[in-house]
């Protein structure tokens, strides 16, 4: 039997690893994707993470990754489907339906992307619309895109792709942006970046593949590509019975990780919280597994 069973191995995963490990925790981190690092992946450039300024999303994940192994750390690959708590243990059913179990778990899974919500969407899904401009940004060069949101991914995503792409469309809902105004100001000083606020994509068209959007104001856009990053759904549906989740979906929980279940520990973006960045994806590894130390230590 393990202490500690982290599901997920992005930054809140590895984060918790390797402050487990180094509370004298035996740990496993389960991960569905083969050696993934999360989300973190998908960044073109991480710019605020201290120490690492510059570095792309992959190349900083890959650093966790290592840093994890050189601590010793095991992996598993595998996705969790089910939890169930017995006495002062938790018995995890993953989906080739091996079972492992362990004194508590760490849960950092993630969330994962939000549609846009358009019937026709699954259709174009791999034709046009992606939901990564880091992994299929390189398929557009010369071409025209559009990016659809208003947070930090979708500026980030046109300001990257204003440097593959002859032409970018940036398509939000609202006529403030969430994301920073750093990256705002460097968008609106790009001749190639055409903002358009208060829109949103009613219609996606194409033969095969996708050649225009229509937007609620009537506007149509010829183009070759949508990136749509309007934002994350939690990956808690195999909690919903299980551990107290707002009404996003996200787990209730403060810094220390501590959900309604004793033994079971919530880190990174799948908590509730105001701020859901790297660095605070680490923190709260770290603080989930000092919780799960001392939860131990208490058995």
């Amino acid at each position: 039997m393990w202490d500690s069973l982290i599901i997920g191995s992005g930054p809140a995963g590895l984060g918790a690893a390797i402050y487990g490990k180094r509370a004298g925790l035996s740990v496993l981190v389960a991960e569905k994707e083969y050696m993934g690092t999360g989300q973190i992946a998908e960044s073109g450039q991480v710019d605020n993470y201290l120490g690492l300024v510059g570095k792309s999303g992959y190349d900083l994940g890959e650093i966790f990754l290592e840093d994890a192994q050189k601590l010793g750390v095991e992996f598993y690959e595998g996705e969790a489907v089910a939890f169930e708590k017995k006495e002062n243990s938790w018995s995890v059913l993953f989906e080739n339906g091996e079972v492992i179990k362990a004194k508590t778990v760490i849960y950092g899974a993630g969330p994962k992307h939000r549609p846009l919500g358009l019937p026709e969407e699954a259709d174009y899904a791999g034709k046009g619309i992606s939901y990564c401009a880091i992994c299929d940004g390189a398929f557009y060069k010369g071409k025209t895109a559009v990016v659809v949101g208003g947070g930090n991914t979708a500026l980030d995503d046109a300001l990257y792709l204003s440097d593959i792409c002859a032409q970018v469309y940036l398509v939000h809902r609202r006529d403030e942006f969430r994301g920073s105004a750093r990256t705002l100001q460097k968008i609106r000083e790009k001749e190639n970046i055409t903002v358009i606020t208060n829109a949103v994509i009613t219609a996606v068209s194409g033969e095969k593949k996708v050649e225009e959007v229509t937007l609620n104001n009537g506007t149509q856009l010829k183009t070759d590509a949508v990136f749509v990053a309007v934002g994350m759904i939690p990956h808690t549906e195999h909690l919903k019975n299980l551990l107290e989740l707002d009404t996003q979906g996200y787990v209730v929980a403060d810094e220390t990780g501590k959900t309604s279940q004793e033994g079971f520990f919530v880190a990174g973006d799948v908590r509730t919280k105001h701020l859901r960045q790297v660095i605070t994806a680490v923190a709260d590894g770290a603080n989930a597994a000092v919780s799960a130390s001392e939860y131990i230590r208490q058995l």
